[in-house]
């Protein structure tokens, strides 16, 4: 006869080996789910990102099109120097750029305050044509009373104890009016301007200006003709505290400047 609903229950427990492996593992299958979930976006986010690189121009391109200025071509600029400076450019507008902001440093160097080394640099960076008219100028521009203002004597020696700082760094350069024989290139530049060290009466501060220089192609090279300057444009100063004179002076001994290229 059936049985009541009162009456005792049993259940029929079955050894582990005999268990039926049909019954779902959920415990194992939830991790595996998981890590299978996450490559899946991983391998989304690198295929999205491959396809983006491929799609979009770098910003270090160089075509000038990302709105953030004509790009440095990276060309070597020169195989040679002479009296320090690069020589032998290129017969290209990337060339004479190259070549009038090199020009730029060795005008705005100290060197250009000791009269041999001036002589040296002009006869090595000027037209054979306007070698005397700019020689003369210069001479004229670094006269003893400009050296007088800068706080060292006729040869460009300072005071003992100091350091005389005369360094222009171009930030860009552009050209106008090229053709094969002649160009015009403004290079716009930052310089470094004055006597470092303790109870200096005329510290380094920091100045922005432009040069502009007329090259000719000689046949070998290009060669200045011409130069002017103009003062800026000059941005806003940075809310940043000045360096003291020993870290100025520490700075100018061990950090020499740079060959530029366009």
């Amino acid at each position: 006869m059936p049985l009541s609903d009162d009456q005792p229950r049993t259940r029929t427990r079955l050894p582990v080996g005999e268990q039926s492996s049909a019954q779902p593992n959920h415990g194992q299958s939830r991790p595996l789910r998981a890590l299978l979930a996450v490559l899946a976006v991983v391998t989304l986010l690198v295929v999205a990102i491959a396809i983006a690189n491929r799609v979009m121009p770098g910003a270090g391109s160089g075509d000038g099109t990302s709105g953030t200025g004509p790009a440095p071509s990276g060309d070597q600029p020169a195989g040679t120097t002479v009296n320090g400076i690069p020589t032998g450019y290129p017969h290209s507008e990337p060339g004479a750029q190259s070549a009038a902001t090199n020009y730029a440093v060795a005008i705005g160097s100290a060197d250009m305050f000791r009269t041999d080394s001036r002589h040296g640099i002009v006869a090595t960076i000027a037209d054979p044509g306007a070698l005397a008219g700019l020689q003369s100028r210069l001479d004229q521009g670094f006269s003893p009373e400009t050296a007088a203002r800068f706080g060292v004597d006729t040869q460009g020696r300072p005071p003992k104890g100091l350091t005389f700082v005369s360094r222009t760094i171009p930030v860009g350069a552009k050209s106008s009016g090229y053709t094969e024989d002649s160009v015009k290139v403004n290079v716009w530049c930052t310089g470094l301007f004055g006597l470092a060290g303790e109870h200096s009466t005329k510290p380094v501060s920091e100045e922005w200006f432009t040069l502009s220089l007329s090259l000719r192609w000689t046949g070998t090279d290009w060669k200045l003709s011409d130069y002017s300057r103009a003062a800026g444009p000059a941005p806003i100063p940075p809310d940043q505290q000045a360096a003291t004179a020993e870290e100025i002076t520490g700075a100018v001994e061990q950090f020499g400047g740079f060959h530029y290229a366009r």
